[in-house]
């Protein structure tokens, strides 16, 4: 299995850099943010199975960014912070957080939490019972996980990206209208452009062409998508 992915949201450059050499010592890939304005973006961009995310930061603080990130990531998210206060903490939690550590650390106690969270996400004590997952021919999706699984590829989803696979591969091979696509990706419709839903579409096809699977799904002109199984796949 590939080394498992995390993101590192801190502005003080030198524990960043503590930080990411350590975990690289572990066998982790690690990105560190570049763009305090644009940490959502990096994030999508890198698909982080962990992140650490301080509190102080420019621009806006690790509660507004966790939030942000909770929109599209169900990842394991700890913050780490010289706030102590149990105060800090709570919002840490009631913003999306998972776990909370107090700088300064011991590298020992990061690892150790880094380590426990992903066996709960990923690993052995993730839930395997009651998972919903949909299956069509090679092709599986793993809803919870925004995991969509070519035999023994994992391909790593966004979750506009999983709800739209989700839709399509549950009704295969009906077609599922435009309406209902933007009634499930958008809370209020009025105000999303036409053509945001062909933009989610467009990326959908490309991230599956970029693992070989061509043309499963289908616009059906003037009502909306369908997903065909493709031969080679059934």
């Amino acid at each position: 299995m590939r080394n498992h992915r995390i993101f590192i949201v801190e502005d003080d450059k030198k524990i960043a850099r503590l930080l990411a050499d350590t975990l690289r010592k572990y066998q982790y890939d690690v990105a560190i943010v570049e763009d305090f304005d644009n940490v959502e973006a990096e994030c999508a961009a890198f698909d982080p199975h962990l992140i650490l995310l301080d509190i102080n930061l420019p621009s806006y603080d690790g509660y507004y960014w966790c939030r942000q990130l909770r929109q599209t990531t169900t990842c394991p998210i700890i913050f780490i912070s010289a706030r102590s206060g149990d105060m800090d903490q709570v919002f840490a939690l009631e913003n999306g957080g998972d776990d909370f550590i107090t700088k300064p650390f011991h590298y020992e106690i990061v690892l150790a939490k880094i380590r426990s969270h992903l066996r709960r996400a990923f690993g052995e004590y993730a839930p395997s019972q009651g998972e919903r997952t949909v299956k069509l021919g090679s092709l599986e999706l793993f809803i919870e996980r925004m995991e969509l699984h070519l035999r023994d590829e994992e391909i790593p989803l966004q979750k506009k990206e999983c709800v739209i696979l989700e839709l399509l591969m549950d009704a295969s091979p009906k077609v599922v209208s435009r309406e209902t696509l933007l009634e499930e990706l958008w809370d209020d419709q009025s105000f999303v452009d036409e053509n945001t839903l062909n933009v989610n579409m467009t990326r959908v096809r490309k991230k599956l062409a970029d693992y070989g699977v061509q043309s499963v799904i289908e616009t059906v002109r003037g009502s909306g998508y369908r997903f065909l199984v493709a031969p080679e796949e059934s």
